[in-house]
């Protein structure tokens, strides 16, 4: 029987999470890939990006190398694994996890060009000028997952109208974090609730986190979009059961580990158009005239054996507007 870690093992060497061990022509171009998290969640979203490289006619190992280097959620790392990636004489940069790696590696180079994917505006954070035309050396990929807050508050609530106190889980050293605070208190003032406001950095602060929701009487809780809480969704479903706290986020993942709801993009679809986009610049085109892209699906998934753990009545309405339910 194979062992987890040596699953783990064998899962990692074929992403490619380390550095390239194997020599690699010298004319061959190498794609840098920055990542805010840890490596193991994001092993899907990294096979889209080669799915993205391979539509352009790019394939690792065959005329491309991909190196990757992984903050493993401590931000605080992301400026030198950028500047480790610029050493390597990278031909482009692909940040993974949103504003934290994209800040790090606008702010190491201003020169190589870089595909982000964001899950906020881009403007708003001083990352492009312009949606249309971003300038400079870098566009990508947004998700405006942010400006989604409102309405997964929105879908919290129809799925608890009882709550009258909703908790937001938010991380404070996200880039975003202002951002997500001030969307979701003018969308509970809108709705009539009363918004608590627990924060976390670190595994450790997230049971204390649960707690303080607890003392705060909230009803139900909105997990915040941030890749320290999307590397974690195992854990952060565990507490909302133990808790018994009915939760929204905005991973698939997050439903399939027992969360009760998810609405957001598809991700992984993102991180393919994020390799397709690195692949026409490796063609040639220049990233400041390449349009930011948006997305145009969003997906609503409702895990039903949750709701009937925590004696909830799954609205009709959600039903139906559900592209996915979990049983």
């Amino acid at each position: 029987m194979m062992r987890r870690r040596d699953f783990i093992a064998g899962a990692g060497s074929a992403a490619a999470w380390p550095r390239a061990a194997r020599a690699q022509p010298s004319a061959m171009p190498v794609v840098g890939c920055l990542g805010a998290p840890a490596a193991a969640p994001y092993i899907a979203n990294v096979a889209a990006i080669r799915q993205g490289l391979t539509e352009m006619g790019y394939v690792d190992g065959q005329n491309l190398a991909l190196e990757f280097r992984w903050a493993e959620g401590d931000y605080a790392r992301l400026p030198a694994l950028a500047e480790e990636l610029i050493r390597r004489q990278v031909t482009v940069i692909v940040t993974i996890g949103g504003a934290p790696a994209i800040l790090a590696a606008k702010a190491a180079t201003s020169t190589i060009p870089i595909v982000f994917h964001l899950g906020a505006d881009p403007i708003q954070l001083g990352i492009v000028a312009s949606l249309n035309r971003p300038g400079g050396n870098i566009t990508g990929v947004t998700l405006m997952a942010t400006d989604l807050e409102a309405k997964k508050l929105e879908f919290l609530h129809r799925m608890t109208p009882a709550a009258k106190t909703i908790a937001a889980l938010i991380n404070p050293t996200n880039q975003q974090a202002g951002i997500q605070e001030r969307q979701l208190h003018d969308a509970a003032k809108t709705a009539g609730l009363k918004l608590v406001v627990a924060k976390a950095s670190a595994e450790r602060e997230l049971e204390a986190g649960f707690g303080f929701m607890a003392a705060q009487h909230a009803g139900a809780l909105l997990i915040g979009a941030d890749v320290f809480f999307s590397s974690n969704v195992a854990r952060l479903a565990e507490l909302s059961a133990r808790y018994r706290l009915p939760a929204i986020a905005g991973w698939r993942h997050f439903a399939a580990a027992g969360g009760l709801m998810v609405y957001g993009t598809n991700i992984t679809d993102a991180y393919r158009l994020a390799g397709i986009y690195a692949g026409r610049i490796l063609k040639g085109e220049k990233p400041g005239e390449m349009p930011v892209m948006e997305p145009t699906r969003f997906d609503l998934i409702v895990n039903l054996k949750t709701a009937r753990m925590l004696n909830l009545d799954v609205p009709p309405m959600l039903l139906a507007l559900a592209g996915e339910t979990i049983e």
